[in-house]
């Protein structure tokens, strides 16, 4: 990514309270494993999920909006700690202001993981939009950030931690783990 549009990102990131997260194809490789009776099965990346924690743990908000419904995703949002949960949406960016509204934010203040193109109307609206490199051209064209590890591989740890340098509370929650 140029110098350039890392800059712009990074000054993005620095006003960001809330980040919003797909979840197949950002917190899972979008591999979706179902069985005979209809269950479905999700794998998500355990640093993905300290990331998570790590984020929050610095006074950012986190989110979901995904298209499925499922209770994996239920269960490892309340996991993570992350009480903002939409799912089964056809338009997320209904849920998207109605997200904004609830909480009290302007889109300047919320960034929006998503890897396809249901995810384009909040990408273009929101502060920062961040995306996977297994994403189509058109939503990497309109993401100010795209990560270098895939979804479901690292690339929600590699966003919350992005935004942790860019705010100046990454080396502090670090500095935890150093003690």
């Amino acid at each position: 990514m140029q110098k350039h549009t890392m800059d712009i990102a990074h000054q993005r990131a620095q006003a960001i309270k809330l980040v919003i997260f797909d979840v197949d194809g950002v917190m899972t490789d979008g591999s979706l494993f179902l069985d005979d009776e209809g269950h479905e099965y999700k794998a998500f990346n355990a640093l993905d999920g300290h990331g998570l924690k790590m984020l929050k743990s610095t006074g950012v908000d986190t989110a979901i909006i995904t298209g499925r419904s499922s209770q994996v995703v239920t269960h490892r949002a309340h996991n993570l700690g992350i009480a903002h949960v939409y799912q089964g949406v056809d338009n997320k960016l209904e849920a998207y202001l109605h997200l904004l509204e609830k909480l009290g934010l302007s889109a300047a203040q919320t960034a929006y993981m998503g890897d396809d193109v249901i995810d384009l109307p909040v990408l273009i609206r929101c502060g920062l939009a961040i995306s996977v490199p297994a994403a189509p051209a058109v939503v990497k064209q309109h993401a100010h950030f795209t990560t270098t590890l895939g979804g479901g591989c690292g690339a929600v740890r590699e966003a919350c931690e992005f935004i942790m340098q860019a705010q100046d509370t990454y080396a502090q929650v670090i500095a935890h783990y150093l003690e």
